[in-house]
């Protein structure tokens, strides 16, 4: 018997004895003729009342179908993490974590029931044979997608699909009559972790990551060393909603900041031994400031990250309480190809903090408890967050942080409620800047490609008048034009037009530089790098700063 089996085991033997003691003395009782000569070719109880509904219920059933319903249902009761995966999504978790898939490399967005390209990956399969941002994808092979309420799903499903297959592909192009057509040959795709690398101003440099997978350490790389070649002599590190994901990644991460033999971070459960990672002696930014941003969506190896620059006093971390997510799941493959995600141990970081936040209360409670911090005013004062004293902790360097889950920033950031008037919320909840911003880049496609950095495009929009033009074109779409909301909101709404046209066209190098004009955390943050409150300089007796 392997070690994974010792693990599941005891599991499902607990719940079938439940189940099991009430059901075998019924049947004891009062067994029909259709149960009473049979005989059962299974121990397990689970198993036994399986092969009784199988071979005795009044109706035929399906009990693959039982199954695959009620696993969910038992894994549940263990904790928010412990989760079962059906063969059929097994594919799209192995792209998620490999950071790959096979397909035709553009993004779209579905608009007026047209399929739009977005953006088309510079070497990818579209690249090769000529479809260009802008063009409105109404066909695929014998299905027709314009017009017809498509979904992404959808979509997604037609376009993607196994390495050298191919795939015709219908088209409408501004300036040209009729459809264009295209065979492109489906090829891997990447699924990128870093958004973005540039430099804010010539001492400092800004990084975005945005998820963590087995390519994530390699992108990360490519970006730093990107930055320190433009002279960054200090990073910004942005972990906002990155929800985690390789531990692998994350761990390579942090080596490249620490002195060899400082503690990243360990992990310890009943079945587990406690295991340390400790850094080696890579430390390739070892001479960098580091400044980590976090907030209440910055979970699992995000919180690693933060925890371990916090605890070892490597860099500064800015913004708002993480999530919470510290288990270790062991990913068991089972026999049909499906997969069992099993909680197995805790993280916590080289202070000794667990990162998990509770789940005593259930796992509904355990997801809501997000909307509870903002009820609780916690993502706007620092004061709402109380702390318990026996879950106190020292960094290398003396300085105290809490535990009870997540992690808690150096210096607090609430959320920036500025300029949130009736007027924005309407053209938000309706997605119209987002919308507007697409048809103003394809509209102005020929004279705005001719620009290359953000600045130049933010210098351009500054002197249209695409916020006249956004106006007129959300009245159209049902919301009344508001004299004092578009006061209120204005810098907000003219700011986020420009990064997503921006985005538009030049991707993410576009959409960042712009955005961080009216990114609250990220101004702070910038100050703060700025001020060269170096970590082994910071004097305080609680980890939270109240911040203006």
């Amino acid at each position: 018997m392997n070690k994974k089996t010792v693990i599941l085991l005891p599991i499902l033997i607990a719940i079938s004895i439940a189940i099991g003691m009430l059901v075998g003395n019924m049947m004891k009782k009062n067994a029909s003729p259709v149960f009473s000569g049979m005989n059962f070719s299974h121990p397990n109880k689970l198993a036994t009342i399986l092969e009784l509904v199988d071979q005795g219920y009044v109706d035929s059933v399906n009990t693959s179908d039982i199954i695959e319903e009620t696993i969910p249902e038992i894994l549940k009761n263990l904790d928010p993490h412990t989760s079962y995966i059906p063969a059929r999504d097994m594919q799209e978790v192995q792209e998620e974590m490999e950071g790959n898939f096979s397909g035709i490399g553009v993004q779209f967005s579905i608009m007026e029931d047209t399929v739009r390209v977005v953006e088309v990956i510079s070497g990818g399969p579209s690249s090769q044979v000529g479809i260009l941002p802008g063009d409105r994808i109404v066909t695929v092979n014998d299905s027709i997608i314009a017009g017809v309420d498509v979904s992404n799903n959808t979509v997604l499903t037609l376009l993607r699909g196994q390495k050298n297959t191919k795939v015709n592909v219908g088209v409408i192009r501004k300036g040209y009559d009729g459809e264009l057509d295209f065979e492109i040959t489906r090829g891997d795709i990447p699924i990128y972790s870093v958004d973005v690398a540039y430099m804010i101003d010539n001492k400092t440099g800004f990084i975005k990551v945005s998820r963590f997978a087995n390519t994530t350490y390699m992108e990360f790389m490519k970006g730093m060393k990107k930055l320190q070649d433009a002279g960054a002599e200090k990073v910004i590190i942005d972990l906002r909603n990155n929800p985690g994901g390789s531990l692998v990644g994350v761990l390579q991460m942090v080596d490249e900041f620490l002195q060899a033999g400082e503690p990243i971070l360990y992990t310890e459960g009943s079945h587990q031994a406690r295991k340390t990672y400790n850094a080696s002696s890579r430390t390739s930014f070892g001479d960098l400031g580091v400044y980590v941003m976090i907030d209440e969506f910055s979970a699992s190896a995000s919180e690693i990250f933060a925890g371990a620059m916090q605890d070892n006093d490597r860099g500064l971390v800015i913004g708002r309480r993480s999530f919470g997510k510290g288990l270790v799941q062991e990913q068991i493959p089972l026999m049909d190809g499906s997969a069992l995600r099993l909680t197995v141990a805790r993280f916590y970081t080289p202070s000794g903090r667990c990162i998990q936040s509770s789940y005593e209360d259930g796992n509904d409670e355990y997801y809501n408890h997000i909307y509870e911090r903002f009820h609780n005013m916690e993502q706007l004062v620092a004061d709402s967050i109380h702390f318990i004293d026996s879950l106190k902790y020292e960094t290398k360097g003396g300085r105290v942080v809490y535990g009870g889950g997540g992690i808690m920033p150096d210096f607090f950031v609430p959320v920036d409620t500025a300029g949130n008037s009736e007027y924005f919320n309407k053209i938000y909840r309706r997605g119209l800047i987002y919308t507007f911003a697409y048809a103003y880049a394809d509209q102005h496609r020929e004279e705005l490609s001719a620009f290359t950095k953000a600045d130049e495009i933010n210098a351009y929009l500054d002197k249209q008048n695409a916020m006249g033009e956004f106006v007129d074109y959300a009245e159209e779409k049902g919301v009344t034009k508001d004299a004092s909301g578009i006061s209120e909101s204005g810098q907000i709404i003219k700011t986020q037009l420009k990064a997503y046209i921006a985005r538009n066209i030049i991707g993410e190098e576009g959409f960042y530089p712009i955005i961080k004009q009216i990114d609250k955390t990220l101004l702070r943050t910038i100050d703060i790098s700025r001020e060269d409150l170096l970590v082994q300089n910071v004097v305080a007796t609680d980890s939270v700063s109240i911040l203006p």
